[in-house]
């Protein structure tokens, strides 16, 4: 009988759960907990919500996701890609109107694990999540100028849009203040530099500690810097949620739907990445319908406990790999650690200064950026992918991510249908003697240690996920993969194939490819992939790539 396909990770592993594991999840969680203190203020700020807020939502989700989820050690909580999205909905509909929001993105979640969404979310290619991505990086950055340099608007001036907060920022420039300045850049240094000198203790602690001293010792600067006791209110102890006070509408619930689908798949995109990611860190596989329903009781918890919207967090998910994290235990003690900070440190994070939170949003939208692979997509992709990328890129940052992402997804369609039908043509039945053809078909004698996968049709986003599936036995030496009936490769394939590789590498086994065509060498040639493989491993027929395997035998 099979398992239950909606059946939480937690369950799963609790039947071989030792009090060693116990140990090792509970110092993860804690570790992961001083991590997320200082990030869920400075998201929850950038999402023009209270600072507490954010506090809330890693507790709330945090638990929840963990216990229902379907990944090993996913930290849920609240992440930059909703700032923005978060802060404009805020802006246009109230605390309500988020509240409402956030409560149907989070049945959307579940529905969509309910009907086995989990595997489509594989046809969102990955120019557009790069694409996205970094332009969420770039408007959190945008926004965080302000706090940085310690500027300050007039009455009524509340910018929300990325453009309208240039703007501001060159009106206002003359509010600059100095200590603010010097605040946020001992705070980025720190942030930056030191991380190399010691890693123990989170770079993010040492600054706001730093800053705080600063702001509450050096002469002039108590009056220079804002913290953020001096615009928000700090509330001790459990949020108080008043839903009778709250304005639910049919009109209000037609108003946020749209919200409500944005963040509900942005959601699951980050969410199924990050675990995706965590997969590869602790050689597990997760349940992605699972992980979906897990992410939509997390958004409904997390508002019910006076939070925002939320999803997997990469970063703080690589920190409980890292710690030893190995199950959701780790994510359940990373919210109860922070629901202790809560209720008795709070009153405490109004110390921080804003220039520290900012350069702290500055390290974030830096990491998310994902400038390096932007960069090397523009150098190396084909030029579809490359125009999909910056149309994808310019409309999150000057429009928002609903935008974006649709107009990605159809121009992705129409050049993918375009590149289709220059590739594909249909011919006649022809008779091929395998004594006249060199790479015909035909039977031919592997040997145990060698593994030979065939691979037919176009390799692009769509199917790039079958790549992963391709196993290594412990025996494995060579992998031989056969590529004579693959047309066409774009780049979203092309990182599966690299992430294949770095497998093969780090197993010691030999990849070989055999019969590359022409526009796939091409893309593999540009990106580097055919230098990174070696001239050597790529063979002209399947007959040649045996005979060298053959021959790593003999010479090994």
């Amino acid at each position: 009988m099979k398992s239950f396909y909606l059946k939480p990770k937690f369950f799963s592993v609790m039947k071989k759960y030792s009090p060693e594991q116990f140990t090792k999840d509970v110092v993860a969680g804690v570790i992961v907990a001083i991590i997320a203190l200082p990030l869920s203020i400075a998201l929850a700020l950038a999402s023009g919500v209270e600072p507490a807020c954010g506090i809330y939502t890693a507790i709330a989700a945090g638990f929840f996701v963990s216990l229902f989820g379907g990944s090993r050690i996913q930290i849920a909580g609240p992440t930059a890609a909703f700032a923005s999205i978060v802060a404009g909905i805020v802006a246009a509909q109230g605390m309500d109107g988020l509240f409402i929001a956030t409560i149907l993105a989070g049945i959307m979640l579940i529905l969509m694990g309910i009907f086995r969404f989990g595997a489509l979310i594989k046809f969102i290619p990955h120019t557009i999540t790069t694409g996205f991505t970094s332009g969420i990086a770039l408007t959190i950055f945008i926004g965080q100028i302000k706090d940085f340099i310690g500027l300050t608007y007039a009455d009524g001036v509340k910018p929300i849009e990325t453009l309208e907060k240039i703007e501001a920022n060159i009106e206002f420039i003359a509010s600059f203040s100095w200590q603010a300045l010097v605040v946020g850049t001992v705070s980025l240094a720190i942030l930056v530099f030191y991380p190399k000198m010691e890693k123990r203790i989170p770079p993010s602690l040492v600054a706001v500690l730093v800053g705080a001293l600063m702001v509450a010792f050096l002469p002039g600067f108590e009056d220079g810097v804002y913290t953020i006791r001096d615009l928000y209110t700090i509330p001790s102890g459990l949020p108080k949620v008043n839903l009778g006070g709250m304005n639910i509408s049919f009109e209000k619930i037609s108003a946020v739907l749209p919200d409500a689908f944005t963040i509900a798949v942005l959601a699951a995109i980050e969410s199924l990445l990050s675990c995706v990611v965590a997969d590869g860190m602790v050689n597990s596989r997760h349940n992605s319908n699972a992980e979906l329903v897990g992410q939509g009781i997390g958004n409904i918890a997390s508002v019910l406990f006076g939070g925002i919207p939320a999803t997997g967090a990469i970063a703080r998910t690589a920190a409980n790999a890292k710690n030893g994290g190995r199950t959701p235990v780790a994510g359940m003690v990373h919210a109860i650690v922070l629901l202790l900070v809560l209720l008795f440190l709070m009153p405490y994070a109004g110390l921080i200064p804003m220039p520290t939170i900012a350069a702290i949003l500055f390290i974030v939208a830096y990491n998310m950026s994902e400038w390096k692979k932007f960069v090397r997509i523009v150098k190396t992709a084909p030029k579809s992918d490359i125009l999909i990328l910056i149309v994808t890129f310019v409309l999150t940052v000057i429009f928002d991510l609903v935008v974006a992402i649709a107009v990605g997804m159809v121009l992705t369609a129409m050049l993918f249908m375009k590149r289709m039908s220059e590739e594909t043509s249909v011919n006649g039945w022809k008779y091929i003697d395998p004594d006249t053809d060199a790479d015909g078909i035909d039977l031919r004698v592997v040997p145990k240690d060698v593994r030979v996968y065939e691979i037919s049709g176009p390799l692009f986003f769509g199917v790039a996920d079958k790549i992963p599936e391709i196993m290594l036995k412990d025996y494995t030496r060579c992998l031989i993969l056969r590529m004579r009936a693959v047309p066409s490769l774009d780049s979203t394939a092309l990182n599966a194939l690299e992430l294949l590789y770095k497998k093969c590498e780090k197993q010691g086994v030999r990849l070989i490819l055999s019969h590359v065509n022409e526009q796939p060498l091409q893309v593999m040639q540009k990106s580097g992939f055919y230098k990174m493989v070696g001239e050597e491993n790529f063979c002209a027929h399947i007959d040649d790539a045996l005979e060298k395997s053959a021959n790593l035998k003999t010479n090994g």
